[in-house]
């Protein structure tokens, strides 16, 4: 079994991660800690995990942490850094679902979270937890950075293209939308009900946070620099995120089907539909699998890839479980499996 332990279990990211872990036939929940809820039960917190996770919340501690295999850090961005250190010290494998390992240069990081980094010396280190891409290097990683609920969307959709050098990398762009679940379990006004109902809304328009990390993820793989326009949306639903990505073909006569259908022949968690199809978030909702269709309008020169995910399981807590699963040398689907929930 393996001992596991999470900081920050009271956001919406915690309560999947508790969800599926409860359900994981090698996981053995140890700790969980939130300052805010220390002393309550979790299952008061959160009544859906009645009868399956019977611990309470704790106050964070390093030597109680340091005694678990693995940690999970599901707290806002800026918190995970420092506790990373003591943990790795300890020999704890430390999973990151926020974003505090995703990008690789901390002036960046800097510059889109408006704080140093406390541990620099880390960022070359961290493993960027997209299994699709990274798997051998996941296995062995200590530190694991979690991607973002968008860039797993957009960086699946567009890899086949890329990879294939199938369309011109400087004119991507992405028209993502996901639900109000996505900007977490706080009090703002712009997600409160009467204000995100009934409408859409684009935001981050002059540059967003998943930005950097979109275009960092494809230059790995295409190694050179990608011209990414990135709009992300607020959309009236709790969960999914909806990828709609354009592209300009170079080779406006490949079979663009077959493309995706090699590329994820393999993947567990990513299911390539069949040509001419229109995925829905609703297909994917509490599963950790992307969807994806790939389109050629009008025969032309456009590509329109399709890419559809929960962003609180594969775009978070699921697919920090996958990340697990590979760590330990476990089946990659344990704990896993759930299919999409309809109506």
């Amino acid at each position: 079994m393996i001992k596991i332990g999470i900081i920050g279990g009271t956001g919406y990211t915690g309560v999947e991660l508790l969800r599926l872990l409860a359900a994981h036939p090698q996981a053995d929940l140890r700790v969980i800690t939130s300052r805010g809820e220390a002393g309550r039960p979790v299952a008061d917190l959160f009544p859906n995990l009645r009868g399956h996770v019977k611990l309470a919340f704790t106050e964070p501690n390093i030597k109680t942490l340091a005694g678990c295999d693995v940690v999970f850090s599901a707290t806002p961005n800026g918190v995970a850094m420092t506790h990373a250190r003591e943990l790795l010290k300890a020999g704890v494998k430390f999973i990151d679902l926020a974003a505090d390992f995703r990008l690789k240069d901390p002036a960046a990081w800097e510059q889109w979270y408006g704080v140093p980094h406390a541990c620099p010396e880390l960022l070359a280190e961290a493993v960027y937890g997209l299994p699709e891409v990274n798997r051998e290097k996941i296995k062995k990683a200590r530190l694991i950075a979690n991607p973002g609920c968008y860039p797993t969307a957009v960086q699946l959709g567009f890899l086949p293209l890329l990879e294939n050098g199938l369309v011109e990398a400087q004119h991507l762009i992405a028209d993502a939308k996901s639900g109000v679940s996505g900007a977490g379990r706080k009090a703002e006004v712009n997600t409160l009900y009467a204000e995100a109902a009934d409408s859409i809304k684009a935001y981050g328009v002059a540059g967003h946070r998943h930005w950097p990390e979109i275009c960092q993820g494809l230059e790995a793989v295409l190694g050179q620099s990608v011209g990414l326009t990135f709009v992300p949306h607020l959309t009236p639903m709790i969960r999914g995120i909806h990828a709609t990505l354009y592209a300009r073909l170079t080779k406006p006569g490949a079979d663009l089907q077959a493309v995706f259908e090699k590329r994820y022949a393999k993947e567990p968690f990513v299911d390539v539909m069949p040509a001419g199809s229109h995925p829905e978030t609703r297909s994917v909702r509490i599963s950790n699998v992307c969807r994806l269709a790939v389109h050629q309008p009008q025969g032309a020169d456009t590509v329109v890839v399709l890419s559809v995910i929960d962003n609180l399981v594969k775009g978070a807590a699921g697919q920090a479980v996958q990340n697990m699963n590979l760590l330990f040398g476990l089946n990659e689907r344990n704990g896993l499996d759930q299919a999409g929930v309809l109506p």
